[in-house]
Formats: structure tokens, C-alpha cells, sequence
């Protein structure tokens, strides 16, 4: 499926690249405010906060592994931002979302809190902070395809700050699928944007060869204690959740139990390396 171009607008309204950033599709009235928690009482002077929205708090790593995301809704998000800063201490970002021309009302962010909530924990992304599950207002057909379109756009504004909440991790088809083979371990996965993917269900060697290195021998421990990678019945780790790693011989030498350069490491059906398939492209490149 070819997805549509966009323009996107990001404002940094005192000039930090790492400080308040306001994202648009020019053509859409949805705003996307990106706020370090350091810069909460700078981003409190912006109108913009006065709105009525929905918020998206994210930061420390939950037992998963994964990062932790709230997902709220406010009549004045500068109002709920000032109370969520005395309430929660794990975050360290947040996200407001309201409407340029101030179309959004109770209803409408009620129905994107919940829409949101259920998005994130679809994608399996992010671990959810809410302690209880926001309610699905009772809204009419014809407001809800408005806000299915509105949530399309949040969509892409949050991962284009670089917050993929609501992305679903896709498996590619079978023939484009990854392999990593070991003594007592094989993982499927796929490469993509945001780095090396292993699949559920993916097996990885229990022993750790005495030369493996400490940071790896701490990833594989993070996951382990996490759950992420679990022992079976046939004694072997188990990947109980798709797991995003940042590089391909990270995640090799997670599966092997060893340092590995991923890029030969990892192949695929048609026996191709990583590498022959990427790193020749791109060396073939005009």
C-alpha cells in the first residue's frame, strides 16, 4: 500500500531543537506539543496549553523493558499537565494534542483517550501506566469518523516526534523474514526503521560463552529479569513479546549468547546475509 506524502511543520518556539516543539500536517487543524519536563514552566507561558485535549506522559522503562506511556484527557491540559507534574514522578515527556481551532470537546477527547489507550496497547510498544482503562464515550457514527480521522493524524505526528506508541509491529511475508541460527537457538525477525525486530516465539541459547561482552550479557539479563526472554519446557529462552533491539549484532548476540556481527548473522530464506542485501544496496546506490 503506498501511503500519501505529507508536510509536516515542527515550530521550536525558542529556537532548542531539544526543547517545545509544536508538529502540524499543514493542511490538518491538529497540533502535536512535545514538552521535556524540564521546560514545563517555559511551556506553560504557551497558549496553546489552555485547549482542551488529550496527553500522552512517557518515560522510564517498565519491567517489560519497554518505556512507559499515560494516556489522559483535559479540559485545560495546562491545568492537568500542572497536576500530573505533582502526582506522577516517572515521566520525563510529554505529548498534548489538541485542535488549532478549538474543535475539540469533552466528547471528543473523551473518545480519543480511549481510542488512544487501545491503539497503544494494540501495538504493544509502550507499557500503559493508566491504572484503569478509559471508558468509550456513546458518540454518533458520523463524529466518530471524524475523530478515527483526527487520530490518524496524531497518529503520525507522535511517531514523527519519535514516539512510535501507536505503530504497529508488522511481520514482513515469510520469504522476507530474518534468521539467526545457533547451537540451540533460532529467531525470526526483520529488519526495519527502528532497528532489529525479533519475533515471538524466537529461541535463544541459554549458555553465554565466558568472552561475551558485559554489556551484552546486561541486555540479556534486563530481558530475562523482564520476562521477555523466558525458559521453555525444552530448556531453551523463549522470546515471549516482539522485542526491538537497536542494532543487528545486539540482537544476534542476544540470540547466540555471544558477541556477533549481526549483519552476517543474520540471513535471509534465500540465504542472503543482512548485510549483502542492505549494505550492497546501498553501496550500489547513484
Amino acid at each position: 500500500m503506498i501511503i500519501p506524502a505529507k508536510t509536516i511543520q515542527i515550530f521550536l518556539p525558542d529556537g532548542n531543537p531539544r526543547g517545545l516543539k509544536i508538529a502540524e500536517i499543514t493542511s490538518r487543524t491538529v497540533q502535536a506539543i512535545l514538552i521535556p519536563r524540564s521546560l514545563l514552566e517555559y511551556a506553560f507561558s504557551r497558549s496553546e496549553l489552555n485547549n482542551v485535549g488529550i496527553y500522552l506522559l512517557i518515560g522510564d522503562l517498565a519491567e517489560d523493558g519497554k518505556a512507559l506511556v499515560y494516556v489522559g484527557e483535559a479540559e485545560d491540559c495546562l491545568t492537568r499537565l500542572r497536576q500530573q507534574n505533582q502526582a506522577k514522578d516517572f515521566w520525563s515527556v510529554a505529548l498534548v494534542i489538541v485542535s488549532k481551532t478549538r474543535y475539540f470537546t469533552k466528547t471528543h477527547v473523551k473518545y480519543l483517550e480511549w481510542y488512544c489507550y487501545t491503539e497503544a496497547n494494540n501495538a504493544q510498544r509502550y507499557s500503559l501506566e493508566n491504572s484503569s482503562t478509559p471508558t468509550k464515550p456513546f458518540i454518533s457514527e458520523s463524529m466518530e469518523a471524524d475523530l478515527l480521522d483526527n487520530f490518524e493524524t496524531i497518529k503520525i505526528l507522535v511517531s514523527t516526534l519519535g514516539y512510535p506508541i501507536f505503530d504497529e509491529i508488522k511481520k514482513p511475508q515469510k520469504k522476507n523474514t530474518l534468521v539467526c541460527k545457533g547451537k540451540n537457538a533460532i529467531a525470526e525477525g526483520d529488519y526495519t526503521e527502528d532497528g532489529l525486530i525479533v519475533f515471538a516465539g524466537s529461541e535463544a541459547n541459554v549458555e553465554e560463552t565466558r568472552s561475551i561482552p558485559l554489556s551484552l550479557k546486561g541486555i540479556r539479563q534486563r530481558l530475562i529479569e523482564a520476562g521477555v526472554l523466558a525458559i521453555d519446557e525444552e530448556g531453551v529462552y523463549k522470546f515471549t513479546s516482539d522485542y526491538i533491539f537497536s542494532s543487528p549484532s545486539a540482537a544476534a548476540g542476544t540470540v547466540l549468547g555471544r558477541s556477533a556481527n549481526g549483519w552476517t548473522e543474520w540471513k535471509y530464506k534465500n540465504g542472503k546475509t543482512l548485510a549483502e542485501v542492505h549494505r550492497q544496496a546501498e553501496n550500489n546506490a547513484p
